[in-house]
This record gives C-alpha cells, sequence and structure tokens, in this order.
C-alpha cells in the first residue's frame, strides 16, 4: 500500500509533503537514490568507529558471548519433547532442535535438528530469517512456519510436519508475504488472516478479514467469515481453545486503536458483539471458567473490576449467554502492583506479578466454588518470568535474574517447590559492583524511579561516564535483566547504567501507562529528562558524561531528550526510531500507534506532537550532542526512514552526527550473531569517544 508523497500529502492537510520536508525521498526503503545515500553514511561512519583501536577487542567480546556454547538454551513443551531455537557460530541463522527432559537435565543436551534455517537459505538464495511456528494441538507436530527474508515482520508460512522433519509435500503454503498468522482448526482446515489483496488491509497495512482455508483450494477461494473495517488498527479471528485442544469458541475482535478492540463470539453462524470494556480481552482458559483481564475500570452486575484485574465467568454458562454469565473476581492489583505474563499448565493458572518492580509468581485454583492463589517460591528482589509451561501436566519453568546476576532457571513438575535447572555462565566480573534505586521528581511533581548500576570503585564527583535507558511506552515495563555484553563492555571498563521507569510503560500497571499517551505524552520526556537532571544533581556524573540510549519508541524517547535538552547530554544513541511525528503515521506501521501518540492529520493533535517531534525539532544554531542515528533497511515496522532524515536533518545544518543502517534485520533484529556484536562494538566505541575521552 504506497502513495505518492504529493497524494499523502492532498489527504492529510496540515502535514508536511514535499514542498516543506526536502528528505521524504528517504522514505522510499530500497530505492536506488536511498541505498545510495545508506551506503555513503555507512562508509563514513564505519570509517570513524570501526578504526577505533577499541572497536576489534569490543567486537570480539560480544561475539564471544553470543556464540557462547554454555548461555541457557531456552525451550517450549510439546508432546515430543522439548523444542529450542539456536544460534552460534556454526549456525548463524539458526535450527530449531528437540531434545528430551532427561537430556535437558545434563549440562550437555543431546539435541535433534528439526529444521536448519541455514542450509533452507542457502538452498533457496534467502536470507530467512526464522519467525516462529503455529501448530496444530494436542499434537503440535503439523505446524505452519514463518519465515521473512531479511528479517522483516512480514513473512511467508509453509505446513512442516516434526515428525518426518519436512516440509509437507503438497501441504498449505502462503507464499505472499504479509503480515497476520493463522490458527489450525483440525489437520485439514486452517483460519487465515493475511493480506489477500485489494480492500483487506488497514490503514495501518495488517489485515482485517479472516477466512476458512480447506485443504486441497486454494486461498483465493477460501471462504471470508469475518470482516473489520479499513480504519481498524487491525481485525481477525482466533479459537479459543482448552488445554486438550478443544475449540471452545471463536473470537473476533477489531482494534479500533493500538489499545482497544471490541471482541465478537460466534454464536450459530452470527457475531455477537462481546460486552467487554474496550480494554479488556479474553485471557485463557482455567478449571472450567473463561478468564478475562481488563486494563480499565469495569463495573458490571453492580461490582467494579479495577484496572488489571483478573476476571472469570463459568464457561458453560458463557456458551449459552456470552454476555449474561456471571463475573467471577480472581485477582485485582494492591498498590504499585501489575500482572506480567501468564500460564496455563494443566494443573493451575500462574500469574507473574511486579511488586514495586520486583517479580513475583502467583498459583491459581478454582476450589469449593472460589479463586484461591498461592505464592511460588522462588528468590526475593529479582526479576521473575515464566519462561515456559506445560498444557498437560503442572510442569513449567521461570527465569530469574538481576542487572549482575546471570539468568536462572529454575524447574518444577509442581510436585515440588521449583529448583535450579540451569544457570547462564557469567559475562563479566561483577566484583565491587553495586545497584541502588532512586527517585528523580519529574516537572508535575510525579516521583520517577530508576536503577543506578555502579561500577567498581565509582566516585561520586561528577566523572563517571552513564549510559542511561528506558522505553516508557505502550505500557511495556522495563526491568532488572542481566546486563552481559553491556556489563562486560561498559561496566567493566569504569561506565555505569542507568534504567528509568518512566510513566508510559507498564512497571506500575495501566494507568502507569495511560496517564502519559497522546496529549500528555510529553510527561514521558519530562520524566526522561528529570532522571538525567537528578544524576548530575547527586554528583553520579556531568552532562558531558551523560549519554543516553533507546529503541522503536525508546528511539523517540532518545530523539526528545536530546532535542529538547541538547545541553544535558553527552551522547545520544538513537536506534529503529520513530523520529518524524508528523509524518509517522504514513511511514510503516505508524498509522497504528495513533492510539499511542495521537493523529497529525486533527489540528489539536497535531498540536500535541509538534511539541516535541524530533525531527522537526532540529534547528540551526543550537549545538546536540553528536548523535548517533541507526535503522535498519528491513524494518517494515518503524521504518528506517525516521532515522535517515534526522541524519539528514543534522548533515544539512552541519551538525555532527553518525548513520548506519544494517540492510537486513529487520525491527526484531534478525541478524546473525557476527551483525549483532559489529553493531554493540560500534555503539560502544561511540560512547567510549563520546564519554570516556571527554575531557
Amino acid at each position: 500500500m504506497t502513495t505518492s508523497p504529493i497524494a499523502a500529502a492532498q489527504e492529510n492537510p496540515g502535514v508536511p509533503g514535499p514542498e516543506q520536508d526536502p528528505y521524504i525521498w528517504l522514505e522510499q526503503a530500497r530505492s536506488p537514490e536511498a541505498l545510495d545515500w545508506v551506503a555513503k553514511e555507512n562508509t563514513r561512519t564505519l570509517a570513524a568507529l570501526e578504526s577505533d583501536p577499541r572497536f576489534a577487542q569490543l567486537k570480539a567480546e560480544a561475539l564471544a558471548i553470543f556464540d557462547s556454547e554454555d548461555r541457557i538454551p531456552f525451550v517450549s513443551f510439546r508432546p515430543d519433547g522439548l523444542y529450542n531455537f539456536w544460534q552460534d557460530k556454526a549456525n548463524p541463522k539458526g535450527v530449531l532442535r528437540r531434545t528430551t527432559l532427561e537430556s535437558y537435565r545434563t549440562a550437555k543436551p543431546e539435541w535433534d535438528v528439526i529444521l536448519d534455517i541455514d542450509a533452507l537459505a542457502k538452498a533457496e538464495g534467502k536470507e530467512w530469517v526464522y519467525q516462529g511456528s503455529t501448530c496444530l494441538p494436542p499434537a503440535l507436530t503439523r505446524c505452519m512456519i514463518a519465515l521473512s527474508d531479511g528479517g522483516e515482520d512480514a513473512t511467508i508460512m509453509r505446513e512442516f510436519d516434526t515428525t518426518t522433519k519436512q516440509f509437507a509435500a503438497g501441504g498449505f503454503v502462503l507464499d505472499k508475504k504479509s503480515q497476520g498468522g493463522i490458527d489450525w482448526i483440525d489437520e485439514n482446515t486452517l483460519l487465515v488472516g493475511r493480506d489477500f489483496g485489494p480492500g483487506t488491509l488497514t490503514d495501518s497495512e495488517y489485515p482485517f478479514t479472516a477466512r476458512v482455508w480447506t485443504r486441497g483450494t486454494k486461498i483465493e477461494d477460501a471462504p471470508e467469515i469475518f470482516r473489520g473495517q479499513a480504519n481498524d488498527v487491525w481485525a481477525g479471528v482466533s479459537l479459543l481453545r482448552d488445554n486438550d485442544g478443544v475449540v471452545q469458541a471463536r473470537i473476533a475482535y477489531r482494534g479500533i486503536s493500538f489499545h482497544e478492540r471490541l471482541h465478537y463470539v460466534e454464536v450459530d453462524g452470527k457475531w455477537t458483539l462481546l460486552d467487554l470494556p474496550k480494554k479488556a480481552s479474553p485471557y485463557g482458559i482455567m478449571d472450567g471458567h473463561l478468564l478475562l483481564s481488563t486494563d480499565e475500570d469495569w463495573t458490571v452486575d453492580g461490582q467494579t473490576f479495577v484496572a488489571d484485574s483478573l476476571i472469570a465467568v463459568n464457561l458453560a454458562e458463557f456458551r449459552a449467554n456470552p454476555n449474561g454469565a456471571k463475573k467471577t473476581l480472581v485477582w485485582a492489583p494492591g498498590e504499585r502492583q501489575t500482572k506480567q505474563g501468564g500460564a496455563v499448565t494443566g494443573e493451575a493458572l500462574y500469574v507473574s506479578l511486579l511488586d514495586n518492580v520486583v517479580g513475583k509468581v502467583l498459583r491459581f485454583n478454582f476450589r469449593n466454588g472460589k479463586w484461591v492463589s498461592t505464592p511460588v517460591v522462588l528468590p526475593d528482589n529479582a526479576t521473575i518470568g515464566i519462561a515456559t509451561s506445560s498444557d498437560k501436566t503442572d510442569q513449567i519453568m521461570y527465569t530469574v535474574s538481576g542487572f549482575l546476576e546471570p539468568t536462572t532457571l529454575y524447574y518444577t513438575d509442581g510436585t515440588t517447590p521449583p529448583a535450579v535447572l540451569k544457570t547462564s555462565p557469567a559475562y563479566f566480573n561483577p566484583e565491587g559492583m553495586d545497584v541502588e534505586q532512586h527517585q528523580a521528581i519529574s516537572k508535575d511533581g510525579t516521583k520517577i524511579p530508576y536503577f543506578l548500576v555502579k561500577p567498581k570503585g565509582m566516585v561520586v564527583n561528577g566523572t563517571t561516564p552513564i549510559l542511561m535507558t528506558g522505553y516508557g511506552g505502550f505500557q511495556v515495563p522495563r526491568l532488572p535483566a542481566y546486563l552481559g555484553t553491556t556489563g562486560k563492555l561498559w561496566l567493566e571498563r569504569g561506565g555505569a547504567y542507568v534504567l528509568a521507569n518512566m510513566r508510559g510503560g507498564g512497571e506500575f500497571g495501566p494507568n502507569w501507562h495511560q496517564t502519559a499517551i497522546r496529549e500528555n505524552k510529553q510527561r514521558t520526556w519530562d520524566d526522561f529528562i528529570a532522571v538525567g537532571d537528578d544524576l548530575v544533581k547527586r554528583g553520579f556524573t556531568s552532562p558531558k558524561h551523560l549519554g543516553i540510549q533507546g529503541g522503536s519508541q525508546g528511539g523517540l524517547l532518545v530523539g526528545t531528550a536530546f532535542t529538547q535538552r541538547p545541553d544535558l547530554f553527552g551522547a545520544a544513541i538513537v536506534q529503529i526510531p520513530l523520529f518524524d511525528m508528523l509524518r509517522y503515521h504514513l511511514i510503516g506501521r505508524g498509522a497504528s500507534w495513533i492510539g499511542e501518540y495521537g493523529d497529525p492529520r486533527i489540528p489539536e493533535q497535531r498540536a500535541w506532537i509538534e511539541g516535541y517531534s524530533p525531527y522537526q525539532k532540529i534547528v540551526a544554531g543550537v549545538n546536540y550532542p553528536t548523535p548517533f542515528l541507526w535503522a535498519s533497511t528491513a524494518d517494515d515496522r518503524t521504518h528506517p526512514a525516521h532515522a535517515r532524515k534526522g541524519a539528514a536533518r543534522l548533515k544539512e545544518l552541519g551538525q555532527p552526527y553518525y548513520y548506519f543502517e544494517d540492510t537486513t534485520g529487520g525491527h526484531s533484529g534478525g541478524v546473525d550473531n557476527d551483525q549483532r556484536a559489529k553493531l554493540q562494538a560500534l555503539q560502544f566505541v561511540y560512547l567510549m569517544q563520546r564519554l570516556m575521552d571527554a575531557k
């Protein structure tokens, strides 16, 4: 869905067009002119950074970590074994492999390779990136494998048999790359939501129709069973299955904004709108109940469920009367609590929580007519996640980590408390390092927490180089996690690390997010700047030693910070960012994020965005902290145009900057380990030049 710049300007009054923006041509991801510009920028940046005598050592150290054979091979449970996707020096694109639990318990498990992505890519002359699989329950041996060429979000899909380790002869194939996916109705029938041609993609370029595709027929002939609207973010149909793989309902949805959905259930071949809040959704099936989660207060049948609650309805009642089934509270958050991941095993519901940014897990069962929870015994004061669980048994694995503590994998079969199964090796020496938590006061008086990881021997005299990062959007939390390459390449060399928890993120639940979106998005930027000011005020660092880094929404965060307060920072790494917010809805999947930022086509909302859009805030007469912008040509989500245009504007004004664009990888960074190590080394060389070498 490509619109010419002139036509786009005519359809978007008030949005900059070619007459106002001389760099719109860089929005063509793979035009010869744009790629020639990228090649020249890459040559200039690599010459400056790879020539630094520290580069080779930094890259070697990063590559040793990425290729480490003793890192934890995380797995998922399937009936025929434990599955893992693994990349290393010998398998840069990766292999899908399986083992047994008995073998997995050993230091060197024996792996059976199911699919070799390197061999497949070589045979087909493609830069295939494995994007996961969707398998038919309960056996999970018949799968649709998703592959992208170069790391784009858009994929092709092919049927694969894990028993024969072959793509199925005459199997289902979706060979037109597209957003969207499939669900298995049965072994001969798929539920498909993809790009079916004109009139099937939203303005955000996501599918909004669903079809039922029968084996042996053409996808073009598959009957459509649901259609949303073109101005939805996305729409489709999913299957509500229990742990035995039995379909209990078909649920359709329309994403009317990024954060809001309408849900429908199929009753007698017709779609019935569910009486749910727009920020509520199905969560799973447990003990004969359908679980629902809400991100807003929900008053129904004389009771109010606060935002972030888990609610249950009897499944049989729901099937008989979808909107009339009685609602029962399963869990409600306490102060500064929020739920994170969840898993339904064969025996219980497990929910991981954040309690003042500290991880906990609760186990839920329905007993004697009520929901009962018990805490799972895991280490205190750590970041805890549910790694994988079994649908059939009570087997479950957890990850436990911290900034200085390597990730540890815990396992239980449900009969005993979780015990250590595997531990990641230490990639840096934490001796003498320390972690502190502080609070900054934002512009409106709100207290903003942040973590400071101090290197050995840190003196509070304003000279410590600090790398500060954060995210602050889409209700996504940034939590303490093992620093790995950052510890080796930065902390061991005397740098400190700061993680800020701004409003807009998900560290304290839905309200922490919703208080900093759309007309209030500036609060996120204010929070981040407040943390930077606090670091300087406390004497931890000074502006010439303070660098900032962030990707995607975090790239926008860094862009707003260095354009609003160029005096506060000595370096800024802007990764795969949003940057031109007055045209973001026309670039990549930008239209899907209007629910987070607002719509620049609407004058009132454009005014919110104009106040901070980094691209428009780069102006003559201001000294910026030599930002390093980088992107991926294959990024079809935020799109490389944002970083390109930011660099071009800086160049036009004679401002120093660096720009690098990886030709593969996409938004999610689907590159091999050598390229990952190169990207890490480039960034840390830049930081050292800007912050450690600063006098």
